[in-house]
């Protein structure tokens, strides 16, 4: 088993695809993304309050996520999680990465955690609510201004119930809200109806906000060690800051800088643990929002191994060659399973005698990295050594740096997402929403859609 301080990323597999000179020549480059993120002072540098954020967190506000996640706790069977986006992938990411995909399936003391607020879908959200109805149950509803539809449909109907349930006063206890520190439609709500609050800090834009309370609080309720992860991400941050091309951050940012340049225009996360599919959505949204604009950015999409080696391996080993591979990998097993199949017992597995499916996942991974990289696909490679909050900490904090330089690098605004707003536009004006009535009458003048 390997042993070491802190992540490590290994471009080996990717070296015969990248030019001689693709660090030297973006070490310029890095050294000035490296800067605006330090200073604040690129585009979007008003969002750059994550990049100290685990090194300055305000020690009472963690006390109070810790006192807060008590009282859930004891009072709930569920803690309903009502966000969109950053407001709850990256607390979904780090729950399944560090519990399990079937957290709610499992024997524990802690409250079942469910993850709504993120879709229109009326069975979905109907589904959920008849699942609660009888149940004892709290909301954490998470969003910056309170306005998005999605979580705002779910929190009104979720608000609803608890007080047909248990009363205004009642409902009342078991509302926390995460939002802006002193604006927005859910911040007035929650000052009126005296909800318990948390704040995500104005520096902070959704998709790096998991070091915040955005994602601390249902971790903490779900009983995680959130001190830890806080740790892992500040041993990691005062890494991952210093300048120089020894600094993984910087490799990862420059390879995939210089892949794309070469025409990889797809990154795909790939991992051989299902506790990491989740994470694949956090960081799909990190890297998706935060560079593709002005026509340019790496597609960033996420496969699970070796299931969907029996589903995409066929496209990523002789499909277009506009791809590439990130890896990451866990060096310390939390499970042994070993096999021992009896001789003659018509399993055809005795090859496998005496070996533990570790070590046999371990060589699927040596043999998929060899095979695509034969068939055209360049692999890097993260190592982290184990499942725990300190180490996860440590994973977070490395994308979400790598992330902003990778964007300065690429020469657009890592922190700004104004496309998502397209959507938006067409559908109030669709719903009828005041203010949009203009455009409302030109989407229908185009006839049926």
């Amino acid at each position: 088993q390997e042993v070491f301080d802190l992540l490590q990323f290994d471009v080996t597999h990717a070296l015969p695809f990248l030019p001689e000179n693709w660090l030297s020549s973006r070490l310029d480059g890095l050294t000035e993304a490296r800067n605006l993120l330090e200073r604040g002072n690129g585009l979007g540098g008003a969002f750059t309050g994550w990049v100290d954020l685990p090194a300055s967190y305000d020690p009472e506000e963690l006390q109070r996520i810790l006192q807060t996640a008590r009282i859930i706790r004891g009072q709930s069977e569920v803690l309903i999680v009502i966000g969109i986006g950053g407001s709850y992938l990256g607390a979904r990411a780090m729950l399944e990465l560090l519990t399990s995909p079937n957290y709610n399936l499992l024997r524990k003391k802690t409250p079942q955690i469910f993850f709504t607020g993120n879709t229109l879908s009326s069975d979905a959200l109907t589904e959920l609510l008849d699942y609660v109805r009888d149940k004892d149950f709290s909301v954490n509803v998470i969003s910056k201004s309170g306005d998005t539809t999605e979580s705002s449909i779910a929190f009104f109907l979720f608000r609803r119930l608890l007080e047909e349930k248990y009363g205004r006063e009642g409902a009342r206890d078991r509302i926390f809200a995460t939002t802006d520190r002193r604006e927005g439609t859910l911040r007035a709500l929650a000052n009126q109806a005296g909800y318990a609050t948390f704040s995500v800090p104005a520096s902070i834009g959704g998709r790096y906000s998991v070091l915040t309370a955005a994602g601390l609080l249902p971790l903490a309720v779900a009983g995680l060690d959130i001190q830890e992860m806080l740790a892992g991400s500040a041993d990691a941050m005062g890494v991952l800051r210093q300048p120089g091309q020894d600094n993984p951050a910087w490799q990862y940012a420059a390879a995939r800088n210089a892949l794309y340049a070469e025409g990889k225009l797809i990154e795909l996360l790939a991992c051989y643990e299902p506790h990491l599919r989740a994470f694949g959505e956090w960081w799909k949204q990190l890297f998706g929002e935060s560079e593709g604009k002005d026509g340019q950015g790496v597609f960033p999409a996420s496969v699970e191994f070796t299931t969907d080696l029996h589903s995409m391996g066929q496209y990523i080993q002789e499909g277009a060659r506009n791809l590439f591979e990130t890896v990451v990998r866990f060096t310390v097993p939390q499970s042994s399973c070993l096999l021992d199949p009896v001789p003659g017992d018509h399993s055809g597995l005795d090859f496998l005698r005496g070996k533990d499916l570790r070590f046999v996942n371990e060589q699927a991974r040596r043999g998929t990295v060899l095979a695509h990289v034969a068939g055209g696909v360049p692999n890097l490679l993260l190592t982290v050594q184990e499942r725990t909050p300190y180490w996860a900490g440590q994973l977070v904090y490395f994308f979400e740096y790598a992330c902003g330089l990778s964007g300065y690098l690429l020469g657009v605004n890592p922190f700004n997402q104004p496309g998502v707003e397209a959507y938006k536009t067409n559908m109030f004006a669709l719903l009828g929403k005041p203010g949009f009535a203009a455009r409302r009458e030109d989407l229908l003048s185009k006839g049926p859609s």
